[in-house]
């Protein structure tokens, strides 16, 4: 089965192009959602990974319509992959893992983009490590326990709100919870 996938990133933008390309492609089933693609949680894309079943192959107007990120894309396209399926790109040609060529193409992506994120972590690791051998630490800075014994005073007292409490103390208010939820659990 051929299902298409429409995506926009606004309620005010228009699916209609998207749809009349796959509808050409010969898609049989359109999932459609505005939603941006930069957020995880996508409940018509979820759906669709869900309905897609071995043998079908999933179509898109082009990767940014997918994904946003080379991460997530991978991801997603192992989904799909997982599941039997496979996808292809109406405007990327060589995204197009029905074919022996799309799949290499879209395994020789993924090696690259591994391995960068390989050397990204490497690079940092060693950093870390040159950073501790000149006696410096990572993490992000202690806040000074007299700010944070002001702030749980305040807060204890009923008497100030959170926000005045974050400027008084120069605490954020999720510091603030999270010395609080220490204190609760000593």
């Amino acid at each position: 089965m051929l299902i298409g996938y429409a995506r926009v990133s606004t309620h005010e933008q228009n699916l209609d192009r998207q749809i009349d390309q796959l509808k050409e492609a010969k898609c049989e089933k359109i999932f459609c959602e505005k939603f941006t693609g930069t957020k995880k949680e996508r409940p018509e894309l979820n759906n669709l990974i869900e309905h897609i079943r071995p043998g079908d192959t999933i179509i898109i107007t082009d990767l940014t319509r997918l994904s946003r990120s080379t991460k997530d894309l991978f991801k997603i396209v192992e989904q799909i992959e997982h599941k039997g399926a496979n996808i292809k790109s109406l405007k990327e040609i060589w995204m197009d893992t029905t074919t022996p060529q799309g799949k290499l193409m879209f395994t020789i992506f993924s090696g690259i983009s591994q391995f960068e994120r390989d050397l990204t972590s490497q690079r940092t690791k060693e950093g870390l490590s040159s950073a501790r051998a000149r006696g410096r630490k990572g993490g992000r800075p202690s806040h000074e326990s007299s700010n944070i014994d002001l702030a749980l005073k305040m807060y204890y007292s009923n008497e100030y709100s959170l926000s005045e409490i974050s400027k008084a103390t120069g605490l954020s208010k999720t510091t603030l919870y999270r010395y609080l939820k220490r204190r609760e659990s000593i």
